[in-house]
């Protein structure tokens, strides 16, 4: 089981993507990060409209995946919205599961 270490979160905050950049990144056109933005999938962190969102390197692997889910297993944009939420979810309760045993076995 792996974790994110606090180094590899604050790389995905530092980088910054404009939405143009995102999409060669992932290679999907601007309708689609629109839409997946409308449906929640990925949120810019700056700009009020297209041509000036700011997107974080936590979006880039969120398109990539919300790609990868659509493509590879026709999943729906409300079903890749649900699907990245149940793996964050998961992750983060692996993470914490991690770190009880951590904690269990120092004492």
């Amino acid at each position: 089981m792996s974790s994110r270490t606090p180094q590899a979160e604050m790389m995905d905050e530092l980088v910054r993507l404009t939405l143009r950049d995102l999409c060669h990144d992932c290679q999907v056109n601007a309708e689609y990060v629109i839409e997946l933005v409308e449906f929640g999938v990925v949120q810019p962190r700056e700009g009020r409209s297209p041509r000036e969102w700011v997107f974080a390197g936590e979006d880039l692997v969120r398109v990539k995946k919300a790609e990868r889910l659509r493509r590879d297993l026709e999943v729906n944009l409300p079903g890749v919205a649900l699907s990245l939420d149940l793996l964050e979810e998961v992750r983060e309760l692996r993470r914490r599961v991690e770190d009880m045993e951590q904690d269990r076995r120092r004492d």
